[in-house]
């Protein structure tokens, strides 16, 4: 619970920074490079976590490494979290800096969980309704679970909307009693 907190004020600093700076989508491009090159290269991953190399040597070399590549705040974040020794957070603070910078611009990612492959005029309808039922630019992230059995579980954030024929049989099963249902399914 405690690192969670930490990714939070880390990824809401950053975002703060970059605001400050207009340039958003270019420090989401930035610290998604240093994740991917955290995620690719081990010997990377293991020279910014292992405690034997000095903060002093690590700052160099991400300076010398990214000081042209990124923008100066973004470098500088990052000498912050060696600093700290944060850089082990380095994942979750882009991931939870994207989700800030996606909010900001009305983006709001909706998992959406289907009996079976969702067709374009489906797609297109539901983009449509959730846009206005929750005054956004909807991104649905498709996922297919046969044993929903039919309609739609829908997740955004932390809520959930489960309009799966699984769960109404189920709900049908407690309120008649589990025999009575057992013996016609």
């Amino acid at each position: 619970m405690r690192n969670e907190t930490v990714v939070k004020n880390y990824a809401d600093t950053l975002f703060q920074l970059a605001s400050s700076q207009d340039g958003l989508e270019e420090y989401r491009r930035g610290i998604q490079l240093v994740v991917d090159l955290l995620e690719t290269d081990a010997n990377f991953r293991h020279f910014l976590e292992t405690p034997r190399i000095s903060g002093v040597d690590k700052k160099a070399t991400v300076s010398a490494v990214f000081e042209n590549r990124l923008p100066l705040g973004l470098v500088n974040f990052l000498k912050v979290t060696i600093d700290k020794r944060r850089q082990s957070l380095l994942e979750s603070i882009a991931e939870e800096f994207s989700r800030l910078v996606d909010s900001d611009m009305g983006l709001v990612h909706f998992e959406v969980t289907l009996a079976r492959e969702s067709d374009d005029g489906f797609t297109e309808k539901l983009k449509g309704r959730l846009s206005s039922i929750f005054d956004c630019k909807p991104i649905l992230h498709f996922k297919v679970h046969p044993e929903i059995l039919g309609g739609i579980i829908l997740r955004v954030g932390d809520r959930v909307f489960d309009g799966s024929l699984g769960s109404r049989l189920d709900k049908m099963r407690r309120i008649l009693g589990a025999k009575q249902v057992h013996t016609l399914v």
